[in-house]
Formats: structure tokens, sequence, C-alpha cells
């Protein structure tokens, strides 16, 4: 008796230092501790996977009776398909305005096509764009929002957007004293932590924060990052939730039910991704204008006789004018290899050593996806692909060390 009375008292404990502050600790096994954000909890005991959008009843009490901005686009989907826009209008949950990133609220325009202000056809409500001039919502823009939700599917790589998206509604967040709260979602890729660590100088939309290349973190994990080294501008920090994913480890396999953006079609192109995404910052075309987009590479500069595989780049969907347009390119066709478990580099040495002039096969844009000067030289000056991955270890370890403080799963 004595035993079961103790053991009430520590589970009532437990549910009150739960619901308390930020500083508190959590009772749910798959969640760890947050010191410096607060991660929501749910008593759920259901064992399947859900996406934190699917995690309903660690967040809708949050949002009753409040006004509701969203930052969300074709990724933000339940199980069942449906969009979370949709959802959260059936609980009678009052959506003011929604706020779109690159390629749009429904995830069709090319990267880094200029994306204006709208509306949604189906609810009528106004979409604001933070893209192009506008990455950082304004304050009128923010205006008559009680509490701004954030559900977008990140693919774990410091260029793809999503993330620098994510810092700026951070910032604005406490600016303008509005709580973020950060549905979470699976990391494709979060079991790779790997590549230079990008250097203050080279800062850019393709890349915010010192961090590698491949980070290995969800977004509500990078969210809570952001937060507590103080990234934001002025070293400020925002009012920050995290609904976590429930059953969810970063070993998990996760296959993506829609496409994140117009040019990541698959499971494939999604791995391929930060490999290949360094040729946007050559000559050599990575599929764009294809069906095959991130999981080809070639072009006209490379020797037929070395590569026997060749495309030729046509406007579609997703590529309105791309890379080589119509001219017949020779690489490699990357689309039956074995899923790779680190940033592979051997694809960009192997262009650019039979790349005849290569006094053209950089372009500027190489360094901010590097973030970085010293890949570029590092290549040029002939390095094996060993001896550039040993000099990123001392970085890839110091950023571990920062990375385990704000984990939410093993």
């Amino acid at each position: 008796m004595k035993y079961n009375i103790y053991r009430i008292t520590t589970l009532i404990g437990l549910l009150i230092l739960s619901i308390s502050c930020g500083t508190s600790k959590k009772a749910i096994p798959q969640v760890k501790p947050s010191t410096d954000n607060v991660t929501l909890t749910s008593s759920s005991k259901d064992v399947t996977f859900k996406t934190g959008a699917e995690n309903f009843e660690s967040y809708l009490p949050l949002l009753k009776d409040k006004r509701v901005g969203i930052v969300t686009n074709q990724t933000g989907i339940l199980s069942k398909e449906k969009h979370l826009v949709d959802f959260l209008i059936e609980q009678n949950i009052n959506l003011q305005k929604i706020y779109a990133p690159e390629h749009g609220f429904r995830g069709t325009a090319d990267a880094g096509e200029l994306i204006v202000d709208g509306k949604d056809t189906k609810t009528n409500l106004p979409i604001i764009s933070l893209y192009g001039n506008n990455k950082k919502p304004k304050p009128e823009q923010l205006e008559g929002i009680d509490i701004l939700v954030f559900d977008l599917q990140d693919v774990g790589a410091r260029f793809y957007t999503y993330i620098s998206s994510l810092h700026y509604v951070m910032e604005a967040c406490a600016e303008n004293n509005i709580p973020l709260l950060v549905l979470d979602r699976p990391n494709p890729n979060g079991t790779i932590i790997d590549g230079p660590i990008l250097e203050k100088e080279h800062k850019s939309f393709v890349g915010m924060h010192e961090i590698p290349v491949l980070h290995g973190m969800t977004i509500g994990e990078y969210a809570k990052m952001i937060n507590g080294e103080k990234w934001l501008k002025d070293s400020l920090q925002c009012n920050l939730k995290v609904a976590p994913c429930l059953n969810y480890s970063h070993d998990m396999k996760y296959s993506l039910p829609v496409k994140p953006s117009p040019n990541l079609p698959n499971d494939q192109s999604i791995n391929l991704y930060a490999s290949l995404c360094f040729f946007e910052g050559t000559n050599v075309s990575l599929g764009r204008g294809t069906e095959k987009q991130f999981q080809i590479y070639g072009s006209p500069f490379l020797p037929e006789s070395e590569f026997d595989f060749s495309f030729t780049p046509k406007p579609n969907f997703g590529a309105k004018d791309p890379v080589h347009n119509g001219k017949v390119c020779f690489g490699e066709d990357l689309t039956e290899i074995r899923k790779v478990h680190r940033l592979e580099l051997k694809w960009l040495l192997k262009a650019y050593e039979n790349t005849s002039d290569k006094t053209v096969f950089f372009n500027d844009f190489f360094t901010k996806l590097a973030g970085t000067k010293k890949l570029r030289e590092q290549i040029e000056a002939g390095m094996t692909e060993k001896e550039i991955r040993k000099t990123w270890q001392e970085g890839l370890e110091q950023f571990k060390e920062v990375r385990k403080k704000y984990l939410i799963y093993e």
C-alpha cells in the first residue's frame, strides 16, 4: 500500500512538472527534456508513428479561442492526405492567414521563382509569401495573430531553405511577442551529420548558421537549437513550443508522402540531394528539366568517352529554363545506387577531373552552398575525398556536442 501511495504521488508530481514551465522535465519516454524551449507531451497510449501535426492532443488546446496564422505548404498534410489547414478549420480553429515559403503554398513554383501574395481559393484565406524580398514576416503582416504555427517538411540539408524560413519566422515572432508552435516532422536524412561547417562570412539564405551541410535534426529540434544558441538577431529568443512526432527515432525509415519541393520527386532524390546540390554551383546539370532530378548529373563539357549515360534537359514542371536547356549532357545515372549514409564528394570530384577547361567549372554560388571557400580550394588543389573529409572532423565533433542539447528523439 505504501508503495502504491508513493507511486501515485510521484506520477502526480511528474504531471505537474510537465505542464508548468519551459525548464521542466517531461514524462514521455521518447521525448527528452528541454532546458530552454517547451516540448509538448501527449498522454496517448498509441504506439503507432505520428507526425507532430497528427499529435493533436498536444497542441489543439493551445489554438483554441486564438487567432492563428500558419506557415505551411503542400507538405503540411495528415496521414489521410488531408491538409492541416483544412483540418484546423474543421476543428473550428480561427485561422487568419497562411504564410508560404519558397515554392509557394501549393509547392508548385520553381526554385528561386518569385512568389507573390494571394488568396487560397479553397479556404479564401490570404496567403503571404515568405520568399523573395519578404523572407521575414513584417509587423503589419502579423497583425491580428495571437499564435503562429509552423509545419513544413524539411530534408535535413543546410541549404534547403525551409530552415532559413524558420529562422526568420522565429525572429519575427520574438520581435512581435507572438508564440510559435512548431509541428515536428521526421528528417529523412536524420542519421547523417556530415560536411563542412559554414563560416560566418558566407552566411546567406542557403546557409544561415554555423552547421554542417547535413545536420541530422528534425525541424523541431533545429528550432530549439536556433533558440537555445541565440542565433536570432540581437540574441533574441522566441516563445517556442514543439509538438513532437510520436514513436519516432532518427534511424526510423521514413518515406515522404508528398514531394517537399518540385525537384525532389522521390526518396532517392532526397537521399542524394545534399551530395548533388553542389552541382548547382558548377557548370554541371543535376537533372532539372528531366524526370530524374537530383538522381543524375551531366554536362556538355564532360567527355562521352568517359560517361556512357546522356540526357537532354527540357523545360518541365519545376524547371522552366533548366541548365543546358536542349543540350546533350554526358554523365552518370544514380537512380539505382544504394542509399548513401554520408555526404558524397566522389561525383563532384569526378566531374571536375574530367572537365577539360577547369577555369569555367565553378561559379560564385558554389561557395554559398559549401559555406566556405576551402572546399573549392581543396578540389582545385587536387586533394582526395579522404583528405578533404579529414578537414571536416574537428568541426563535426564540436557540432555534435552542441546538437545533443536539443535532441527530442533517440
